[in-house]
């Protein structure tokens, strides 16, 4: 459920602003919202924590193993941090003035060792050499009055020594072009600079390794300033007025957010240090937060909802249930091995028994792995898929736990409904998309009966009645057209019920209730006005949902890929496990391919199983997980 909240105002003292900030954070039961502010110190804060983030980056990087924890006073934290980012600093200097000086002995590697002030001394007896390199064939077409030294010669070009005694010369000009540009100091000494650089380098890295046991000093001094952020924040974002025109007084005040239950606790402190408080009934235009608060079986979707970021508005639906149930589903269709199950639970199992052994509290995360894992089971046991085997490999005790008509023990067997007299029937492939289709039509029906509930108290209900009519219509429509129309005509009686034409009339006179109260509001007028005005979108609301329940079908096919691939994994590995020599490349290949098989498919799950909860699921529910979570200002 979401826990229902109350919109809160404080009036404080101008000059009880730190005080009061000191009491609610030790109080920790208010969400204050938070406003755009800027000052000095908030400034000096956010330097605080690049540097020590910073530093946390630089020792992080080095990966040392069992570096221990030294315990540092908080005065000394921000002087060590200083000292590894000025490290840093220079390791970053060193490390572009060694990639300057290798770019400048890479450009003269052809011509062996240089030393410019050589060149400089015979400069100064008047004979000037230069570095040239050209190709052959406009060197070998070189006047005669250029004296020239050929230092190298290569099928396509020549490097060679331009021999001066005067400036310039018409000829000599010609040629510049071609000139490379001596050194500012010899070769050796570039190498010697590259060397020194290294070395130099090297001592930095050994130097940041020895602060590697600062770690958690630095990631708690990270957490006190962002709570000091945090204080500032709302200190700086409070509102100032003075109480009239002619006085001085003045009057700070900020609004926030507790939950109803903890709503005395406030308005006890308040009486105590003399605060004006307002608490009233939040509304759609408040930003509320929202928490949530289930019994520990549901909470077990947390880590999952965490890791995508979702957090339903506070005036949305808690669907935490539903989605914990569905996902299990979801989940067990697309991995679809009762072999890779247990597999998933084996690793659970392992995990629990450190954490237990460590005597460590157990993550609801590990719980939800193995719930994954025991779905992943129950679907292996109910359609005999195990390893990616063939049926027939499989223990005959196993395929008969199997349900018959979507185990893969029956995959060539058809099913003839009792209807359709021997007529028509269905695959076991179709059998399995039927099953995903009605998964869609529950799922989706939960939703509108969600909704409903909410308006049971106006007439807006009739058109949640009329798009469950529509579910259940083209839910039919679906079966024909996708699955099989021969099994299921628009034709088709039932004890003397004509099931087809009943499954049209329902969407239609679904379609009818959802045009006239879909927008009402106190007016069927103006609610079918506003549903003339958005008939087009109100039309794709057919071709929506009739797309919304095909969209299920991904299960069975990302199910059917896996299950492919499983096999061919074993099919290639298969005839070389009858040798010894080819035993372990057999071995490794089954590791492989079921371990890439196993990624691709939690892969499948984030994409797809995930998307009909969270696209789908809540469509129908009219959420867009527009809420932010509930973080009361606390210690």
């Amino acid at each position: 459920m979401i826990v229902p909240m109350k919109k809160v105002s404080l009036i404080i003292m101008g000059d009880q602003k730190t005080e009061t900030l000191r009491k609610l954070r030790s109080l920790g039961i208010m969400h204050i919202e938070e406003t755009e502010s800027t000052g000095k110190r908030i400034d000096d804060i956010k330097e605080k924590i690049n540097l020590l983030e910073r530093a946390l980056y630089c020792i992080s990087e080095k990966k040392v193993k069992n570096a221990g924890s030294r315990d540092i006073a908080p005065a000394q934290v921000m002087d060590i941090a200083q000292q590894i980012v000025a490290l840093d600093e220079e390791k970053k200097q060193c490390t572009a003035t060694m990639l300057s000086v290798g770019a400048e002995l890479d450009r003269l590697k052809d011509w062996g060792d240089i030393d410019p002030a050589l060149f400089a001394q015979l400069a100064e007896k008047n004979i000037r050499l230069s570095l040239y390199e050209m190709p052959k064939d406009e060197y070998e077409n070189v006047s005669e009055n250029v004296k020239t030294l050929a230092l190298q010669k290569t099928k396509t070009s020549v490097r060679f020594l331009l021999i001066q005694r005067e400036e310039d010369t018409d000829e000599t000009a010609s040629l510049r072009r071609y000139s490379v540009q001596l050194p500012t100091v010899s070769t050796e000494a570039l190498r010697q600079k590259c060397e020194e650089l290294a070395k130099r380098i090297k001592e930095i890295d050994e130097a940041v390794v020895a602060f590697a046991d600062c770690e958690t000093c630095f990631k708690t001094a990270i957490k006190a300033c962002e709570k000091d952020m945090e204080f500032e924040k709302h200190a700086a974002g409070m509102a100032s007025e003075c109480l009239s025109d002619k006085s001085k007084v003045k009057v700070n005040y900020f609004t926030g957010f507790v939950e109803e239950e903890n709503l005395p606790r406030l308005q006890t402190a308040a009486k105590e240090n003399a605060w004006a408080l307002l608490a009233e009934d939040p509304t759609e235009e408040d930003n509320v937060p929202t928490k949530l608060k289930n019994n520990k079986f549901v909470s077990l979707i947390y880590p999952l909802t965490d890791f995508l970021g979702t957090v339903p508005g506070y005036f949305e639906y808690d669907i935490s249930g539903w989605f914990l149930g569905f996902i299990l589903i979801f989940f067990g269709i697309i991995f679809g091995d009762g072999g890779y199950g247990l597999f998933i639970c084996a690793v659970t199992g392992i995990l629990m028994a450190k954490t237990a052994a460590a005597k460590k509290k157990m993550p609801p995360a590990f719980l939800l792995l193995g719930l994954f894992g025991l779905s992943t089971i129950l679907w292996g046991t109910v359609t005999c898929t195990w390893f990616g085997l063939a049926p027939e490999q499989i223990p005959e005790w196993l395929q008969k736990l199997s349900i018959p008509v979507i185990s893969n023990v029956y995959a060539d067997k058809i099913w003839y409904p009792p209807w359709t007299n021997g007529e028509a029937g269905l695959t076991t492939a179709q059998n399995l998309q039927i099953f995903c289709f009605s998964l869609a039509l529950v799922q989706l029906t939960v939703a509108h009966i969600k909704v409903a509930a909410r308006n049971r108290k106006s007439i807006k209900i009739l058109a949640d009645i009329g798009s469950v009519m529509q579910l259940v219509g083209i839910f039919y429509v679906v079966l024909s057209f996708v699955v099989n129309g021969a099994v299921f005509p628009f034709g088709l009686v039932i004890g003397g019920v004509p099931v087809g034409t009943v499954a049209l009339v329902m969407v239609a006179v679904g379609f009818v209730l959802s045009f006239v109260f879909a927008n009402y509001e106190g007016n069927i007028g103006k609610s079918i006005l506003a549903s003339l005005k958005n008939i087009v979108s109100v039309l794709l609301g057919i071709v929506n949902v009739f797309s919304d329940i095909v969209s299920y079908i991904r299960l069975w096919a990302v199910g059917l890929a896996g299950a492919a691939i499983s096999a061919t994994v074993n099919e290639l590995a298969g005839p070389l496990l009858g040798n010894f020599l080819f035993m372990i490349i057999a071995i490794v290949l089954l590791v492989f391919g079921h371990g890439l098989n196993m990624i691709l498919n939690v892969l499948s799950v984030i994409v797809h199983g995930i998307r009909l909860n969270t696209l789908e699921f809540s469509s129908h529910l009219d959420m867009s997980w527009s809420g932010h979570k509930f973080k009361p200002f606390e210690e």
